[in-house]
């Protein structure tokens, strides 16, 4: 086998022939190295890349696991490398900024720690806005993830570098998070499938705050819906230490997903009854997309949201705020690294701290209401659906896109709104992809379940993926052989 055959492979594919042992994981770890040195010197989507010699060890030691009659697990053998914002023990974990440029984590974040149990081999970490503010993944340590399918765009964010190296087929699978949209954006942006679980499907930690931070979570991206669940198969379950984590162990994500979409109600939330502007050609690729869940069975309505968007949109702007000016107060408040932030990351800390207890408690008044006004929605529909971009990938020099189609942005992170709804509530959703524009540009929908709905999101995301093949088609830049 190839190295270019080596690293098309889908990861249960390839799980497979590390376990039949029909390749070794050494020579998968060589395969990827190889696939990561000709590419991302380019794309720029791996960083703090480990020592090869290190890595080719630890294959080794897999490779010899396995000759003894030991499995680790589903990823034995599987290199990975992590988002940059989630914790690494022993291996440098920067958030893309200067003020932690040389933290080495003495722990991982649950989830990672679950995929190092399960085989993976971690070889570096995937790049990222700093703090993962925006969805442009850029940062002054590193610099700016290029988009595969056309290197002059942005890859999006904050799982860009993951979502890069997915599409140029250097990894199969990769963990990401969603806080606005960073599983759902790059997903669209780079031809793939990303997948914000339900909140608490994938345990949070270590953190110091374990209760009120509900706005984010980890999650899995792949190219196949089938990897995508096997990946939150490991990354999902119970753990006490995250005390807002939900029941179970995963299991049920394991295995062969079956489709599910015919006699199915969805509901399209579209551009929100004309709120929500969109580039040109974006509705009608969702809208392409949306007739072939038709073609499966479904029956498909536009419908508009139940509640006042730009209420759903104050609450997201005022929770978001306080909760960045918590986390990142001390860094702002400290002479030595205020000017370490990104304008961002000032805008929000400053605003944040100005919004009054009483301007917290209504923000999240109106969220309880948009929650009782999305089970409403559920009452008539099975699924919902929503584009998961409003624009395509745009131009890396710029910092983020100031309108959209001839709306100003009047905020960093405005012109991803499309994406708030569903972070603000902790929904399941999928972003899976829509297809191309005229200058081979991608894009993409959610599809969105109803509270912990996970697998049957991922259901209606499988007969949608074996109907249209989208994220079979490779990046130009990738070599035949990987394709």
């Amino acid at each position: 086998m190839t190295a270019d055959e080596i690293t098309a492979l889908s990861a249960r594919a390839l799980s497979e022939a590390i376990h039949a042992r029909r390749v070794s994981a050494r020579e998968v770890m060589q395969a990827t190295l190889a696939r990561i040195d000709a590419l991302n010197p380019t794309l720029n989507a791996i960083v703090s890349l480990r020592d090869a010699d290190a890595l080719l060890a630890e294959a080794d030691t897999l490779d010899a696991e396995l000759a003894a009659g030991r499995s680790r697990g589903w990823m034995h053998g599987m290199p990975q490398a992590i988002k940059d914002l989630a914790m690494t023990a022993g291996l440098t974990t920067t958030m893309g900024s200067p003020v932690f440029a040389r933290q080495v984590p003495a722990e991982d974040s649950l989830h990672v720690a679950r995929m190092r149990a399960a085989g993976a081999i971690l070889v570096g970490k995937t790049n990222v806005p700093e703090f993962g503010l925006g969805s442009h993944t850029t940062n002054p340590l590193f610099g700016p993830t290029l988009n595969p399918h056309d290197t002059t765009r942005s890859a999006g964010g904050s799982s860009g570098g993951a979502a890069a190296a997915i599409a140029a087929r250097i990894f199969a699978v990769a963990d990401g998070s969603d806080m606005m949209g960073s599983l759902r954006n790059p997903a669209a942006f780079n031809n793939i499938i990303g997948m914000r679980p339900s909140y608490g499907r994938v345990p949070a930690g270590p953190s110091p705050e374990l209760f009120m931070d509900t706005m984010a979570t980890d999650g899995p991206m792949a190219r196949d819906v089938d990897d995508l669940a096997m990946l939150l198969s490991i990354q999902a379950g119970y753990d006490p230490r995250a005390p807002q984590s939900l029941d179970g162990d995963g299991s049920a994500f394991a295995g062969t997903v079956t489709p599910k979409v015919k006699d199915l109600r969805i509901g399209s939330l579209g551009d929100l009854d004309g709120y929500l502007p969109f580039e040109d050609g974006i509705l009608d690729l969702v809208g392409d997309g949306l007739t072939r869940l038709v073609e499966l069975g479904a029956h498909l309505e536009e419908t508009g949201p139940g509640y006042a968007p730009e209420r759903i949109w104050q609450s997201w702007c005022d929770l978001r705020s306080w909760r960045v000016a918590a986390k990142l107060g001390a860094i702002y408040d400290a002479p030595a690294t205020r000017d370490k932030l990104k304008p961002a990351a000032i805008w929000e800390i400053e605003r944040g701290r100005a919004l009054s207890m009483a301007a917290i408690e209504e923000a999240s008044a109106m969220r309880s209401a948009w929650y009782r006004a999305v089970l409403r929605l559920f009452e008539c529909y099975d699924y919902l659906v929503a584009p998961s971009a409003q624009v395509y990938p745009f131009d890396v020099t710029l910092d983020w896109p100031k309108e959209i189609a001839g709306r100003e942005m009047d905020t960093y992170h405005r012109w991803m709104e499309t994406v708030v709804g569903v972070s603000l509530l902790g929904l399941p959703a999928v972003s899976v992809p829509a297809g191309f524009n005229a200058a081979g540009l991608p894009t993409g929908f959610q599809i969105i379940g109803r509270p912990r709905d996970d697998l049957g999101v991922l259901q209606v995301a499988k007969a949608y993926d074996q109907a249209t093949g989208w994220t079979a088609k490779a990046p130009a830049m990738v070599a035949v052989g990987g394709k």
